[in-house]
């Protein structure tokens, strides 16, 4: 089943985009990158519920070296907890490994509505929240970020995404991270749950049926190569502009990128026959 040039271009402009989202906003560019993988995918033929394993596995393997990218920006400014992202984040990995697992025992359209509606839930509940107060100090304590890196880890797993667009609102109004550490801090963590996410789908895919070429489990390797390349030079590009915008600004952008593409993948736009 070969890739066709389009395709091959979608590809390479999102991993531009979503290398320059991660580092800016501390997210994977699941919201992104997903949905462009699914219509890449399901537009050649696959069928659809491998289709969405294989964005979800896929996602992860790219959100890796990203992430990596992003963090090692980020730590360069002082921007990341460590206590945090290395707690959180070896209880990410556990539950990742387990969400991946889930995730293949789950109907492929229950997994992209699932996706969209929890991208959705996190924007909506970033947007109305009240600010946390400016002398709350900052939650430094492990067991607090043992309980929430494993439902996250968990989450990221079934649903393929690196966990910023749910941790980033956990840091900010739960953990009372300034915005700036919550998207340092996320990108980091994002180095655990992707590595954990990555290695469920590659070992629950592996031997399955109707994959395309160059898979490895339900990851692509054609198409990690593609996303994965641009975006780790364009992560350290996110970064830089996410430290010259204000705080405010910079949850604003992330809060509407999020709610498009949660509407996106519910099916919202289709089903008012919109063009979007």
């Amino acid at each position: 089943m070969a890739i066709e040039l389009i395709y091959i271009v979608a590809l390479i402009l999102t991993g531009i985009v979503v290398g320059f989202a991660g580092g800016m906003l501390g997210v994977g560019g699941c919201f992104i990158m997903i949905p462009v993988q699914y219509w890449v995918l399901t537009s050649m033929g696959l069928d659809p519920g491998i289709a969405i394993l294989i964005a979800f596995g896929t996602n992860l393997a790219v959100v890796l070296p990203t992430a990596m990218s992003g963090a090692y920006g980020h730590n360069k400014k002082g921007a990341v907890a460590w206590n945090a992202a290395l707690t959180m984040g070896i209880a990410g990995f556990a539950g990742a490994l387990v969400g991946g697992y889930i995730a293949t025992l789950i109907p492929g359209e229950y997994l992209t509505a699932l996706f969209g509606l929890v991208i959705l839930l996190s924007a909506v509940r970033m947007l109305t929240a009240k600010p946390p107060s400016v002398d709350a100090e900052p939650v430094d304590d492990v067991i607090t970020f043992l309980l929430w890196g494993i439902p996250i880890g968990l989450l990221s797993g079934i649903i393929g995404i690196g966990g910023g667009v749910v941790l980033i609102p956990v840091m900010v109004l739960a953990l009372h991270f300034k915005m700036h550490t919550a998207v340092g801090t996320s990108t980091a963590l994002m180095i655990f749950t992707a590595l954990g996410g990555t290695i469920a789908y590659i070992i629950n895919g592996w031997g399955a049926l109707g994959l395309p070429a160059y898979s490895l489990g339900y990851v692509n390797l054609l198409q990690w190569a593609l996303l994965a390349i641009p975006s780790i030079a364009m992560a350290q590009v996110g970064v830089r502009v996410a430290h010259k915008l204000p705080a405010k600004q910079l949850k604003y952008v992330f809060i509407a990128v999020m709610i498009y593409m949660g509407l996106k993948m519910m099916g919202v736009f289709t089903f008012l026959g919109l063009p979007l």
